[in-house]
């Protein structure tokens, strides 16, 4: 009786971690510099279609370079479909306990406690972050009985939240014009030596420029030159846009409530789209590798792993029906 017990426990927990996996998708490399480093990304947001980029960021760090790569989503509980809409669920959070870095893009999160005490312990730990996009606002408590209503964009318990905190700087304002000014990425100068922007080159993304602060200690790598059209051959608009180009790409180092300090890269650059220029894939691949603690290389392979062609971005027009096992590798990684 008592083996036959222990055998229903055995298969009802199975299944319980089958549903639990089914949430989210795990990338695992077999060879490279990454073995033995966890990436876990963050996907959440309804307009740029992070729920496109991040798994293939994650490919090409777990098949190219060897890491071990989580990625979450937001998820329609009902249905168990990716929904960048559903502000409150982003179930796995738990592979945040063991995450090297971070890498999100998220847009006004409401998370449960219970999820979001995941993603704050990480942060107070020092891991380091990577965030692209909107994830200057990230978050947006509308309730302020939330443990964690201080991280809200516009909190003013701690004036702009974590964006603004953390990062270094939260939601401002469109420098260029949405939808119709694309981005060119012009590499600071006293950045260019940067390990970084190690083998960097032609930075471009369809999205606009945002209006961005970022305080003093920061390092700002690379500032956006908004083109008069949607184009990388347009050419630089005239006049005060560009005059001074706005930060597009910064790191800094942020002590925490806790002391500790996480290593940040913040980039107002992202949307799936802008993840097709090779530039801006290998800085954010740089980054992995640099906040890890391991040797950037002279020029890391980002080549796509199967197909990438990412949505347009915008409201509403993410792929309905999508479950996370859609993002799973066609072909398992081999030693």
């Amino acid at each position: 009786m008592k083996k036959y017990l222990l055998a229903i426990f055995f298969c009802w927990l199975c299944l319980f971690n089958t549903a639990h996996a089914a949430d989210f998708v795990v990338y695992e490399g077999k060879a490279g510099p990454g073995l033995d480093k966890h990436i876990v990304f963050l996907s959440g947001d309804e307009e740029y279609r992070s729920e496109e980029s991040l798994p293939q960021l994650a490919k090409i760090l777990a098949v190219r370079h060897g890491f071990k790569c989580t990625v979450l989503f937001s998820i329609n509980s009902k249905d168990g479909t990716i929904d960048p809409t559903v502000k409150d669920n982003n179930p796995g959070m738990e592979a945040l306990d063991s995450a090297d870095a971070v890498v999100i893009l998220l847009r006004f999160r409401e998370w449960p406690d219970a999820q979001m005490k995941h993603f704050v312990d990480a942060y107070l730990a020092g891991k380091p972050i990577i965030a692209l996009r909107t994830s200057t606002h990230a978050f947006a408590y509308g309730s302020t009985n939330s443990s964690y209503a201080k991280f809200s964009y516009n909190s003013t318990i701690w004036p702009g939240g974590f964006g603004k905190q953390v990062l270094g700087e939260t939601w401002v304002a469109h420098h260029g014009a949405h939808k119709k000014e694309a981005t060119r990425g012009i590499i600071e100068p006293s950045a260019k030596n940067d390990p970084i922007l190690r083998g960097v080159m032609d930075i471009f993304g369809n999205s606009d420029v945002y209006t961005a602060n970022p305080p003093a200690d920061a390092k700002v790598l690379v500032r956006g030159q908004v083109l008069t059209g949607m184009n990388p051959t347009d050419a630089p608009v005239d006049g005060k846009k560009n005059e001074p180009m706005q930060p597009v790409v910064w790191t800094r180092l942020y002590k925490n409530e806790a002391g500790k300090t996480n290593k940040i890269l913040c980039t107002t650059m992202g949307a799936a789209t802008d993840l097709q220029s090779e530039g801006l894939r290998r800085l954010i691949v740089n980054s992995v590798f640099q906040f890890v603690g391991l040797n950037v290389p002279k020029k890391a392979d980002v080549s796509y792993v199967g197909e990438y062609k990412p949505s347009m971005y915008g409201f509403g027009e993410f792929i309905k029906g999508v479950k996370p096992a859609t993002h799973e590798l066609a072909v398992k990684p081999t030693k």
